[in-house]
This record gives structure tokens, C-alpha cells and sequence, in this order.
């Protein structure tokens, strides 16, 4: 029997287990990367860990989140980041470079290499034949000192692509078609492997659009083949040496197969407020709409803005309606300004910002209250704005200009055959990129180019937080009971005010699950211990460990929910917190403020394999919750999660390199 792509991929990396789907297996990594809300614990943990220098082929240090640096705290993690990079030997990319995927995939991605990123979007890169995945900073700081990435096995599912785009249908509508037909859920424990004729009509940019957003399915990755369309990409970065052939064995087997007709795919757009809540544009044509954005990870590139420029070109905005354009890069705004585009853009009444994440996450442009934002990124949860009662939808560059033009959302379609001049700008790409354009990137800066060699701490920055080994009761009230689809955003908010103070965990977890409870916090603290309730798929979106590494601060015991997003219950074992999943009857049971305890002696049952725990509500009634975990989750939870499991392995001298897991 062949091998899928990604079964090639993991074969080449494999150092323990088998490619046999749901069980464990470590792979050696080839590249990380991680950005400034995350980077900062990602190498105060590789300090803790007592490593020296960056094992991996490349470790890139990017700051795309906070680059408006509002006050000391932004600036003085910058410096921390970039003095971390200079010190242990990884590039660092300046505030306003670019987000961390699109710089990286101008620099650094290549075919057949393995990418771990603290960063849920960080299978950006599968477009061109990466396998690339996203997860918590402590597994980034093993990876980067020499350590394998440990996952289970997912299910490869090939998502076979047949036709070609029409007009006014782009790749943004490919993956907004994905979600509406496969939900936010669809993805969890699958890579996604895309093949058949359409993989040829799609260019790099586009195909990294559509794997980028496939975090939004909940996958773990997303990949393409690679072709003359990838090693074309590379030349124009100067990279062309770094192409490789890598497609799957001709008798290989999915475990799955979804079917797309690329030419039947039409402008697509995702209501508020889940990126799953997709519609034909023209169901939602007609509201009025006061803010257009186009950028992020997912819509940033040069090929992205350029289509908007050329619908521009000659008109104007809607006085109604304001529009911004945050290219995905440094890169991208330089091709723009050099062609005229951006000169273009601003006398239709443009607003260009820095190369940034900051609107996606709410740094920034945070919409008006009570209105419509249009917007080219990769996630509209509630609130993920900057303000609470947002209405944010997502959609292509080209249906967030038709918008800008008209004041309201419009299938381009039909504006076009209303304006009667205006034509599909269809899909170009630049001729240099990078050091193509005959200059290296003055923002990126090498190890051998490090201005720093020892670390920089601000008053800002604080010590890792570790947790003792789990005890053998746990016993607390129920703090809080939450419904489905609660998102990171939701545990710990990414809103500047907030994030400010991610080197800080004992004035961040002050915020923890406020968009939720206000009193949570506190009541958490003068509660010691007890546990969390939630519904389905706890903790999608993002990566950020702090989503569990502040509740574990807090006193948090464990979770009890119906079922848990991947990067997050990674990131629990991580920090010491127990993932017990119940059933959907026991959820309706339970109630916030119930004594809930677990009858088993939990320490010893973990270790032991015990999948099953007997858990009792009030004295008066029991319910199982079950425990999904190997036996490398069970040491790390035992001992208190990974970086106290770590430096226990280390301090008994049973491992050299940075841990077996």
C-alpha cells in the first residue's frame, strides 16, 4: 500500500511509534517559529530549562502582534525577544516586518520540512508542501533544544479538488465552502490533504489561504502537493534550490474523501459570529456596511491587495464606509508602493497600517458600536474585535472592496453588472519577491547578525510559574459552567489591554475567562481549587499556552468537558491541568457552584492508565469522566506538567537532550 503526502512527511521524521492513526507518535522538527504573545514564555522556558543554543535548522522569533508598542511592557518584551533570539541563535523579525506566516513563508518554508509554531496558524506553510503545525510554547522550547513533537497519529483526509475557479470566485471562498460544509469541528484530528486536477489551477498564495484557514476546521494540518506552481513560487524568492517533488504514491489510502468542484464555487461569506456561519454573499446583500479590512495571515499577501487596488482604480470609497488595508508583510507593502498601488489605493480614500496582526485579534481598529465590519481574516469570534457586541464578517479581498465601493455587502457580480466598467481583477502574481527584488531584509535579522548576546529583561517580565505533582484528591467547587465553542479568546482575551501583560501570569490571570465572569478570577483564588464545566470543542482558536497556564495559576484543578479543541488539551497536560471529557447528560446535570470531587485516588490513576473517573456532584450523585491520554501525557500531568516533568527528567540525569517528550 503507498503513502499519502503526509505520511511521506511523518515517515522521514518519525523517531518512535507507528503511522497508525490515534496512536502516538514523535517526529523530529526541522523548523519553529513564534511570535511576541507567545514568544516571551517560549523562551523564558527554554531559559528554565537550562538549554543553551537552538537545535532546530532554523528557529524564527517574529513580533507581529503588539508592534504599536502603546506603552514600556510592549517594548521591553520586543527587546526580551530579540536579546532571546540573539542569545540561543534564532532570526528575529522587527515589530513591523510582518506576521510571523507570511514572513516565514518568504523566508523560510520549503517542501518536505517539518514546522512547529506556537501559533494556531502555522500550517500556512502546507501550501507549498510543508507539514507545518500549531502548538503550545512549551512543546516550541523541547522542539527548538533538540526534543521531538509528540502527537497522535490524525486521519489523513483528501480533499480532492476538481475544475477551476470562475470569475469572482477566489481560495478564500474554497475554505469558506470547506467550513460550510464541514463546521469549525470537521477538521479535529484530520490533516487534510489536498489532491486531484484543481491542486494545478491554484498558485502558492492561494493555496496557502486555503491551508491557512483550515485551522478554522480544527485540523491539524493542511497540506498540497508540490509542482511547477511551487518551484515557480520559489524562483521568484530566489529559492528555487530549495524545491522538491512531493506528491502521494498513486495506490495510497484516505481515510476520507470530501469532493469540491472548484468551478462551482461562488463569493462566499461568513456571518457573524463563527467562521462556520457561511453564505452566498448575495443572502446577506444589502446591509450596510462601516468598516472594510483587508489583510492577515490569511489575505495579506501582494496577490491579495492587488486585486483590491486594481477595483479601486479610478474610483472611490463609500463616504459611509472606511477601509484599511494591513498587508500581511513588509514585503508586500514594498511591491505595492513600488508599482503605484498603494499611491492608487489612498486617493480612492484608503487607510494603509503596519504590517501587522493587530485588528484580527482587536489592536486596533476595533469597529464602532453597532455596526458592520467586512474583513479578510481567518476568524470573526465574538468580541475577537476589540468590542463585545461586534458584528464582523469574513470574506474574499474582492467581496470586501465590492463593500467599500457600494456602502454595503454586494455580490462583486453583480456590481459589476450594475457599475457596468468595473471587471473581475483576477489573479496575479508578482514578478520579484524578497531578495528577488535585489535586497536582502534589513528587518530580519540572522544569528550571525545578533546585536544582543545576553538576555534583557524589563520590569514587565516575570519568572514560569510551576506546578507541584498532581495529588492523589481533588476536590472544589464547579467555578464556572460555560456552553460549546469556547474559545481561547474567551479564557484569556487577546486585546491589548490585556495582552500587555503575557510575561506577567499573576496580572494576567487576573482576566482570565472575564469576557465570561468578570468575578472569575477572583472567586477562583479565594476558592482553592475546583474545576471548570464546558460543553464542546472547549478552547478552539488559538495557541496560546496562556489559556491554561492562567487558570492552573488560579488554582484550577481540571476541566470537565463534553470535548476539547487539540492545541488546547495539549496545552493542559502541559501545565498540569486534568481534561476529563463527560457525556452530554451529565453536562446538562451539573451546575455551576456544585462540590465536585473526584472518588479516585487521581495521581495514582493516572499513572497507572486508568481512563475512567468516578467524579461525585454534591455528595449525591456521580458521573464518569473519561481521560484520553498516552502514557507520555500521563508522566507529564503526574509530575505537573511538561517543564516540572522536564527538568525532573533532567535533574535525575535519565535524559541529555531536552526530554523524551
Amino acid at each position: 500500500m503507498g503513502q499519502t503526502l503526509t505520511e511521506k512527511i511523518l515517515d522521514e521524521h518519525l523517531v518512535e511509534g507507528d503511522l497508525e492513526t490515534g496512536e502516538e507518535i514523535g517526529i523530529e522538527i526541522d523548523q519553529v517559529l513564534t511570535q511576541d504573545t507567545t514568544g516571551t514564555f517560549v523562551w523564558l522556558q527554554f531559559e528554565a530549562l537550562g538549554l543553551d543554543e537552538v537545535q532546530t535548522e532554523i528557529a524564527a522569533q517574529y513580533c507581529d502582534h503588539q508592534t504599536y508598542q502603546f506603552d514600556f511592557k510592549n517594548t521591553d518584551d520586543h527587546r526580551f525577544l530579540r536579546s532571546a533570539a540573539g542569545t540561543y541563535g534564532a532570526y528575529f523579525s522587527r515589530p513591523g516586518n510582518g506576521i510571523c506566516h507570511n514572513v516565514h513563508k518568504e523566508n523560510f518554508a520549503a517542501p518536505g520540512k517539518t514546522l512547529l509554531g506556537s501559533d494556531s496558524h502555522t500550517p500556512t506553510p502546507g501550501g507549498l508542501g510543508q507539514l507545518a503545525i500549531g502548538a503550545g510554547g512549551i512543546d516550541i522550547s523541547v522542539a527548538m533544544g533538540g526534543g521531538a513533537y509528540y502527537i497522535e497519529m490524525p486521519e489523513v483526509v483528501e480533499v480532492r479538488l476538481e475544475g477551476e475557479l470562475g470569475e469572482w470566485a477566489t481560495a478564500k471562498d474554497v475554505i469558506l465552502h470547506l467550513l460550510q460544509e464541514l463546521t469549525v469541528k470537521g477538521g479535529v484530528g484530520k490533516v487534510l490533504e489536498y489532491t486531484g486536477p484543481g491542486v494545478e489551477t491554484l498558485s502558492v498564495p492561494e493555496r496557502t489561504t486555503i491551508t491557512n484557514m483550515g485551522t478554522e476546521l480544527g485540523a491539524t494540518s493542511s497540506i498540497f502537493p508540490t509542482d511547477e506552481r511551487t518551484r515557480d513560487w520559489l524562483a521568484r524568492l530566489d529559492r528555487e534550490d530549495e524545491h522538491v517533488d512531493l506528491r502521494p504514491d498513486d495506490d495510497a489510502e484516505y481515510a476520507d474523501r470530501i469532493e469540491v468542484d472548484l468551478s462551482e464555487i461562488e463569493p462566499l461569506i461568513a456571518t457573524p459570529s463563527m467562521p462556520d456561519n457561511v453564505v452566498p454573499v448575495r443572502e446577506v446583500a444589502g446591509t450596510d456596511v462601516d468598516q472594510v479590512i483587508i489583510g492577515s495571515c490569511t489575505n495579506g499577501a501582494y496577490e491579495d491587495v492587488l486585486p483590491a487596488a486594481k477595483m479601486l482604480e479610478g474610483r472611490s470609497t463609500d463616504k459611509t464606509t472606511e477601509m484599511i488595508v494591513a498587508p500581511g508583510s513588509k514585503q508586500a507593502s514594498e511591491m505595492l508602493a513600488r508599482e503605484g498601488w498603494t499611491a492608487e489605493m489612498m486617493a480612492a480614500g484608503v487607510n494603509f497600517s503596519e504590517a501587522t496582526c493587530g485588528a484580527c485579534i482587536g489592536i486596533g481598529h476595533v469597529p464602532a458600536s453597532d455596526s458592520v465590519s467586512l474583513r479578510t481574516f481567518n476568524r470573526n469570534f465574538e468580541g475577537r474585535s476589540g468590542i463585545e457586541d461586534d458584528n464582523v464578517y469574513l470574506c474574499s479581498p474582492e467581496v470586501a472592496t465590492a463593500a467599500a465601493i457600494a456602502g454595503e455587502i454586494v455580490d462583486p457580480r453583480d456590481l459589476a453588472d450594475d457599475r457596468g466598467d468595473l471587471e473581475d481583477p483576477g489573479f496575479e502574481m508578482g514578478d520579484k519577491y524578497g531578495p528577488g527584488m535585489g535586497r536582502e531584509d534589513p528587518d530580519l535579522i540572522a544569528p550571525d547578525e545578533a546585536v544582543d548576546d545576553d538576555l534583557i529583561k524589563g520590569p514587565n517580565i516575570g519568572d514560569v510559574p510551576l506546578k507541584d505533582p498532581l495529588d492523589a484528591d481533588l476536590a472544589g467547587p464547579a467555578l464556572l459552567k460555560m456552553g460549546d465553542n469556547i474559545t481561547t479568546d474567551h479564557i484569556i482575551p487577546a486585546t491589548q489591554d490585556i495582552l500587555m501583560y503575557r510575561s506577567n501570569i499573576p496580572k494576567l490571570s487576573e482576566f482570565t475567562l472575564s469576557r465570561v465572569d468578570e468575578s472569575f478570577a477572583q472567586r477562583a483564588l479565594e476558592s482553592d481549587g475546583g474545576f471548570l464545566v464546558a460543553g464542546e470543542n472547549y478552547g478552539q482558536g488559538s495557541s496560546r499556552e496562556h489559556a491554561a497556564l492562567c487558570p492552573m495559576y488560579l488554582g484550577v484543578h481540571g476541566v470537565l468537558a463534553q470535548s476539547f479543541a487539540r492545541i488546547h488539551k495539549a496545552n493542559l497536560f502541559n501545565f498540569g491541568l486534568l481534561p476529563l471529557t463527560i457525556d452530554a447528560e451529565d453536562y446538562e446535570r451539573i451546575d455551576e457552584g456544585d462540590d465536585v470531587e473526584i472518588v479516585d485516588d487521581v495521581a495514582a490513576g493516572v499513572r497507572s492508565g486508568q481512563e475512567e473517573f468516578t467524579v461525585r456532584v454534591n455528595g449525591e450523585w456521580e458521573l464518569t469522566g473519561a481521560l484520553d491520554a498516552s502514557e507520555r501525557e500521563r508522566r507529564i500531568l503526574a509530575n505537573g506538567g511538561k517543564l516540572s516533568h522536564v527538568k525532573k527528567q533532567h535533574e535525575s540525569g535519565s535524559d541529555a537532550a531536552p526530554a523524551d517528550d
